[in-house]
C-alpha cells in the first residue's frame, strides 16, 4: 500500500492514489466490452464485474461535498469545486488521467428477501441480469494507508439496468448524502459521502406522490432533476454478490463458478477483514473465521441501528454490505413516534420494520453462511465449526441488543423488568424516540422533565402518571447518581449514546423541495447539524430540529412513507 504524504490537491494527485485491486484481482466478464459501452441490459453469465463507462449528466453543478471525508483522505477543499473534479464525479470520463482510463465497472449479485432466494426481479429469469443498474464504480485507492472505493450512484445504465435509466433523482440523491455522513456522525458503521452533483436540465420521470396524499402507493408520475451523490466504502461487496456465485457453484453453471467463490471471498477478506485473518491460514480456516468476525460486526450494526432509530426498510442480501456496515440508503427512516413496527417504506413489509430487525440481520446472516458452505463441502469440522457460528447469531444479536439497551438507559446491566415496563409506557404515551432517551440522559429529577417527548399530555391521567413515577424511582434506584459528580459522568455517557438531532425525514423534504429551486442552504444547515448530533446547538437550531413531528406530517406519503423510487 501507498501513503499520500502531500495534500491531494488535483484529479493528477488523486490518480497517483490509485490501486485497483477488485478489477486487478478478480475475474472480468468475458463478455464484457474494452472500452465499457455496456448499457443494455443483458445476462452476464460470470466474471466478478463488468467494465462499463459512466453516461454524463447534463450541465453539471456542485452542491455540496464532505469536508470531514475530504479531509480524512487528505483532499484539499478547493479540488471539490474544480471544473476536473466536477466532470469526473458527474459521470464525464472524457479527460480522465491515465492512471483512471477504462477502470470503471458494476457487478452483479443475487437477491434474497428475508432468507428467500429470488429470481423474478431479474428481467431473465435467471439470476444473471441482477446487479448494480445506476450504480457504478469508478475509483478505488489507498489513502494514508487505508482502502477506499468511489461509486457513482446515478451514474447511467450497465448492463444490470433491467430497462431502468440508471439515473438517480435530486430527492433521493440529497437523501444519501445527508444520511451517510449522518450515520458516521451518530459513530455508526456505514458507506460516506464524497460530494453530490445535479444537473441542471436533464430530468427524469419518477412515479410519486400527489401534495398532501396519504396515499400507501404514488399516485401520479412526475418529473425531477438528475443528480449523482458519489459514495466512498472500504468496499462494496455484499452478501448478494457471495450469494450469486455460491448459487452458481450449487448449480454448476459453469466450469470456474467455485473458483470465481472462491476468489470473491478471499478478496473480501483481503478488504474487510485482513487485520483479523491471517493470510497464511488454509481457505477453511479462513471461511469460518470470515463468519465469526461478521456475525460480530453484523449483529453491532444493528444494535447500533435502533440505538439511534434507524430503520433500513429494504434489509435485502443485495443492500447487506459484508464489511459490516450500513450500505444504500434508499428507503431508509429514522423511527420518531416509538413504534416497534415502524416501517418508512410502503413495500418493506414489518419483516423490516424498526424492532425486528435482528430477525432480518439473522435472515442474511444465514444466507451469508449457506454461500461459503460450497467451500467446506470435504471438510466435515470446519463445516460444524460454520453451523455453530449460525446457531449462536441470535444469541450474539440478543448480547449487542442487550448491551445496548443498558447503554441507552445508563444502567450497568441490562434489566428486562424495567425495559420491559418502559417499552409499554412509551407505547401508550406516544413517546418521541430519540428526544425522550435524551432528555432522559439529562437525568431529570422528576418525570417533568421527559414530558417534551410526549405526544400525549398525561396531566389528565392520574393512573399514566402514577405508572410514569413508579418507574422513575424504579430507575432512579438503578443508577448510580449519589454525588453530583457521579451523576454529571453518567449523564455524559448517556448523551454520547443517545443523540440530540437525528436526520428526521420532513427535514429532508423541506432540504430537498428547496433545492430543486436552487436554494442549497438548508442542505448545508442540515450537513453542519446532522454531522454533529451528539452536540447542544444554540436555541435557534434547537427550536428548529430538536422538536416533536408536527400533526400534520403524520401519514403524510412522502414524509411518513416513502417508496422505493430514487
Amino acid at each position: 500500500m501507498t501513503q499520500n504524504s502531500q495534500t491531494i490537491k488535483t484529479i493528477q494527485d488523486l490518480a497517483n492514489n490509485s490501486d485497483y485491486s477488485f478489477i486487478n484481482y478478480l475475474n472480468i466478464d468475458p463478455q464484457s466490452n474494452k472500452d465499457g459501452i455496456d448499457h443494455d441490459p443483458r445476462e452476464v453469465f460470470s466474471g466478478h464485474y463488468v467494465l462499463v463507462k459512466p453516461t454524463p449528466i447534463k450541465n453539471s453543478q456542485y452542491i455540496i461535498h464532505s469536508k470531514i471525508l475530504f479531509k480524512e483522505l487528505g483532499i484539499n477543499d478547493s479540488l471539490a469545486k474544480s471544473e476536473d473534479f466536477i466532470k469526473i464525479f458527474s459521470g464525464d470520463s472524457s479527460e480522465l488521467p491515465e492512471l483512471m482510463k477504462n477502470r470503471s465497472w458494476a457487478c452483479g449479485y443475487a437477491l434474497s428477501i428475508f432468507g428467500t432466494e429470488y429470481y423474478a426481479q431479474c428481467p431473465f429469469k435467471t439470476g444473471n441480469g441482477y446487479g448494480d443498474g445506476r450504480a457504478i464504480s469508478i475509483f478505488e485507492g489507498v489513502f494514508n494507508n487505508k482502502r477506499w472505493e468511489m461509486q457513482l450512484k446515478g451514474g447511467g445504465r450497465t448492463p444490470y439496468c433491467r430497462g431502468a435509466d440508471g439515473r438517480a433523482v435530486l430527492r433521493s440523491s440529497v437523501r444519501e448524502f445527508l444520511a451517510q455522513e449522518h450515520m458516521h456522525g451518530l459513530n455508526i458503521a456505514t458507506s460516506r459521502s464524497l460530494s453530490l452533483i445535479v444537473s441542471t436540465d436533464e430530468q427524469v420521470q419518477r412515479p410519486w406522490f400527489s401534495k398532501g396524499s396519504y396515499s400507501k402507493d404514488p399516485d401520479k408520475m412526475i418529473w425531477e432533476k438528475v443528480a449523482i451523490t458519489t459514495r466512498v466504502a472500504s468496499s462494496f461487496i455484499r452478501v448478494g454478490q457471495l450469494e450469486l456465485f455460491a448459487r452458481r457453484t450449487r448449480k454448476n453453471e459453469h466450469k470456474n463458478a467455485k473458483d470465481e467463490l472462491e476468489k470473491i471471498v478471499l478478496h473480501l477478506i483481503d478488504r474487510e477483514y485482513s487485520e483479523k485473518i491471517d493470510s497464511s491460514l488454509n481457505i477453511e480456516d479462513k471461511v469460518v473465521l470470515l463468519a465469526s468476525e461478521f456475525s460480530n460486526a453484523l449483529s453491532l450494526l444493528v444494535a447500533n441501528w435502533i440505538r439511534v432509530g434507524y430503520t433500513q426498510g429494504n434489509f435485502n442480501s443485495d443492500n447487506c454490505a459484508v464489511g459490516g456496515f450500513t450500505l444504500d440508503y434508499g428507503p431508509f427512516g429514522f423511527c420518531e413516534l416509538f413504534d416497534p413496527h415502524y416501517q418508512p417504506w410502503t413495500s418493506g413489509g414489518e419483516h423490516f420494520s424498526f424492532l425486528n430487525q435482528p430477525i432480518a440481520a439473522q435472515k442474511n446472516f444465514d444466507m451469508f453462511c449457506k454461500s461459503l458452505m460450497p467451500l467446506l463441502e470435504l471438510n466435515s469440522t470446519h463445516y460444524k465449526k460454520l453451523e455453530l457460528i449460525i446457531d449462536n447469531f441470535k444469541y450474539n444479536m440478543n448480547d449487542k441488543m442487550e448491551n445496548m439497551w443498558a447503554s441507552k438507559l445508563g444502567l450497568k446491566s441490562f434489566d428486562f423488568e424495567l425495559f420491559n415496563e418502559l417499552v409499554n409506557l412509551m407505547l401508550e404515551t406516544f413517546v418521541d424516540y430519540t428526544i425522550f432517551f435524551r432528555e432522559l440522559s439529562s437525568i431529570p429529577n422528576n418525570i417533568e422533565g421527559l414530558k417534551k417527548s410526549f405526544y400525549k399530555d398525561i396531566d389528565h391521567n392520574t393512573k399514566l402518571q402514577r405508572s410514569w413515577l413508579n418507574w422513575f424511582t424504579k430507575w432512579n434506584n438503578s443508577i448510580d447518581i449519589n454525588t453530583q459528580d457521579k451523576k454529571d459522568k453518567l449523564s455524559s455517557k448517556m448523551k454520547s449514546v443517545n443523540p440530540k438531532y437525528i436526520l428526521r425525514e420532513w427535514f429532508l423534504v423541506d432540504a430537498y423541495e428547496v433545492a430543486n429551486k436552487g436554494d442549497y442552504s438548508l442542505i448545508y444547515e442540515l450537513q453542519e447539524v446532522m454531522n454533529n448530533p451528539y452536540l447542544e446547538r444554540s436555541k435557534e437550531l434547537e427550536n428548529k430540529y430538536y422538536r416533536l413531528k408536527p400533526l400534520e406530517f403524520f401519514d403524510l406519503a412522502g414524509t411518513s412513507h416513502v417508496s422505493c423510487s430514487s
